[in-house]
């Protein structure tokens, strides 16, 4: 009996511990044979906590109330908090704070160190809950800042699929980009439609056959239900007409010509939270499962591989 492989396929996480935590339990919460976590993985903003004195602290949370804490305990329920909803804290002093806000280097430097401690701990949950039989394949998306690389890259457990081929099964492959088109926020990995365009032709021509092929493309293809963004002004407002968002496609056109012209079994992308869902451009069945990290909510795909010719893919949303 050919065994049938299981996939779970999520991204979006934003910094999210909680929807990390759910995430790498799917192999024994599915029974899935490889949990794909691809795509947008760090938080968007850290979150101080000042000492005042010395059963005294302070925060501000984004979108909060100014809290004032007063003992260890609270400080440390606020952190897991923070986590949570995707944003980092760490304890600091009235000077260091004032410092950081007069050397925007010295800032990014120390968010860029808070994203690499949490992913560490993050990778090092694997081996605790997920099932050594269980493949993991973990990428950074388009909002991850390059020095996450190195992180993924070098942990044992799991597999960073940039650059490569990897084998999903003896039948399947799978190749990756973290990249996206151009977006308002200016993020680490965006780029022109010309040079994902390039980019994604060198990662097609890594493999023989696209017929049984699974491109994991951080950016969704453009005109479909899978990338449906609310349209902004110039003031990164959202525009509405009649009280509701007017939605706008921003998906990469570049996606989209690649898959028509190679026609990929599965196309697994992300990106727009909103769009979550999925869509065929003719034999490519294209996925998204979109985000509610905030929440604390896990959204992913559950994708049965088929074990022949004549069978088509099974997949389901969770």
């Amino acid at each position: 009996m050919i065994h049938l492989t299981r996939i779970f396929h999520s991204c979006d996480f934003h910094g999210s511990e909680l929807v990390w935590k759910n995430a790498i339990r799917m192999g024994t919460y599915h029974k899935t044979d490889v949990i794909m976590v691809c795509g947008d993985l760090t938080g968007k903003a850290f979150v101080p906590i000042v000492k005042r004195e010395a059963d005294e602290w302070y925060c501000e949370p984004p979108r909060q109330a100014k809290q004032i804490l007063h003992s260890e305990e609270d400080v440390n329920r606020l952190m897991e908090n923070l986590q949570k909803r995707g944003l980092y804290s760490f304890e600091t002093t009235p000077r260091e704070i004032d410092e950081l806000r007069a050397d925007k280097k010295r800032a990014m430097q120390l968010f860029v160190r808070l994203m690499k401690e949490t992913m560490r701990r993050w990778l090092a949950m694997i081996s605790q809950v997920t099932p050594l039989s269980v493949k993991v394949i973990v990428n950074p998306g388009n909002d991850d800042c390059f020095e996450l690389d190195e992180v993924i890259a070098q942990d044992d457990r799991v597999i960073y699929p940039l650059r490569k081929v990897v084998d999903i099964d003896s039948r399947y492959e799978l190749i990756s980009n973290e990249w996206a088109n151009p977006t308002p926020w200016n993020t680490f990995r965006e780029c022109t439609e010309k040079e994902l365009a390039e980019k994604l032709g060198k990662e097609i021509e890594r493999v023989d056959n696209c017929e049984n092929l699974i491109c994991n493309f951080h950016a969704p293809p453009y005109d479909t239900n899978l990338d449906l963004a609310p349209k902004l002004d110039k003031q990164f407002r959202v525009v509405s007409r009649f009280g509701s968002p007017i939605m706008e496609h921003v998906g990469s056109k570049a996606v989209r010509s690649l898959i028509e012209k190679y026609k990929p079994l599965l196309g697994l992308h992300g990106h727009i939270h909103e769009s979550g869902g999925f869509q065929r451009l003719g034999r490519t069945l294209c996925l998204n499962p979109g985000s509610e990290y905030e929440q604390g909510i896990l959204r992913g795909y559950i994708i049965d591989l088929p074990k022949s010719d004549a069978e088509k893919v099974r997949f389901w949303r969770i």
